[in-house]
């Protein structure tokens, strides 16, 4: 309970402390009081508190959804993306950008998101039809056809920049690094048709996940329905990774880094680690968010997006969480 106290603290300090920073500094008692109206302090606070929010949750998803498929595939480098959701679901986003007439929205969607969504899920049955074994699933196969689907939606994602106008490769480039840009408030009413479902099914699988990381014949015979809690399991895990790609873009090495730094504060059962995984996963990439929009890029003007900034950060720390379980 301790290691977490101290996450959720920890979380909890970065949350208070991001409005704070940023690329304009601002009187944050200043902007709070005037929430809404026309000073600087609360224009700028009010673009800031809505993408604190959605790399909190973002980050948390990846991070949750990346325990539980480490214990699903039993692979400790297993991440959300491991079976390909983040390249059909770049796929889609890249077929909505690069034809104009596809462009629009759908309700709160817009059809990049939409496109991105949808791409990701026909991902996640396509797996589920492949790797299917009678009702359980084979988690060597489902594993092999995840990077195998990696491999063809890469290569479509190249073909298609090739086709695509030469005008339209920056959208598709900015997009692809992952990015928790959002205009207002009103672009976050997705979040919790898309996440809230999907996290709600994977906390409540954690006893199951306990019995699934000795094996699937003992979990049998322990009462666990094997086949349905892989399926139930895969399903949630990847329409929430799914969703986070259709809202935020691919953005990699929280869903790898996060679960193993909570297990070394909370140990290996599911029932603490998944919250744990939630809370270090979405202050991590906060944290990276805010440093990602106070750097200035020599002199550019431009904002790091927190998709590199997350992978340059995120590999060395993990290489040194490796070194320090030897």
């Amino acid at each position: 309970m301790r290691g977490l106290a101290a996450i959720s603290s920890g979380a909890l300090a970065v949350l208070l402390l991001a409005p704070w920073f940023g690329a304009e500094r601002i009187d944050l008692l200043a902007g709070l009081r005037d929430f809404g109206g026309e000073s600087v302090d609360a224009r700028i606070l009010s673009l800031r508190l809505p993408r604190i929010l959605l790399g909190f949750f973002a980050g948390g998803s990846l991070a949750i959804t990346g325990c539980v498929f480490q214990t699903l595939l039993r692979n400790s480098l297993a991440t959300p993306y491991t079976l390909g959701v983040s390249f059909a679901g770049t796929l889609g986003a890249f077929l909505a950008l690069s034809f104009s007439s596809l462009s629009g929205s759908f309700g709160p969607l817009r059809t990049v998101e939409l496109f991105a969504f949808v791409f990701a899920a026909g991902d996640v049955l396509l797996l589920d039809r492949l790797a299917r074994r009678g009702q359980r699933l084979d988690t060597h196969e489902l594993l092999l056809a995840g990077v195998t689907l990696n491999f063809f939606c890469g290569a479509a994602i190249l073909l298609l920049r090739f086709l695509t106008d030469p005008l339209r490769l920056r959208a598709m480039d900015h997009w692809m690094m992952g990015s928790l840009q959002i205009g207002s408030v009103r672009e976050l009413a997705p979040l919790p048709l898309l996440l809230l479902p999907g996290l709600w099914i994977l906390l409540r699988q954690a006893r199951v996940l306990d019995q699934l990381a000795f094996g699937e014949q003992l979990a049998a015979t322990r009462g666990v329905d094997v086949g349905k809690s892989q399926r139930l399991l895969l399903v949630a895990g990847s329409m929430v990774t799914a969703a986070v790609v259709a809202l935020t873009g691919p953005i990699g090495f929280v869903g790898l880094l996060a679960p193993h730094a909570a297990r070394r504060l909370v140990g290996v059962m599911h029932l603490p680690l998944l919250p744990a995984a939630f809370l270090t996963g979405g202050g991590f990439l906060v944290l990276a968010d805010t440093a990602a929009r106070s750097l200035g890029l020599l002199g550019r003007g431009a904002e790091l997006p927190v998709g590199v900034l997350t992978a340059l950060v995120g590999a060395p720390l993990f290489l040194w969480l490796l070194l320090r379980s030897r």
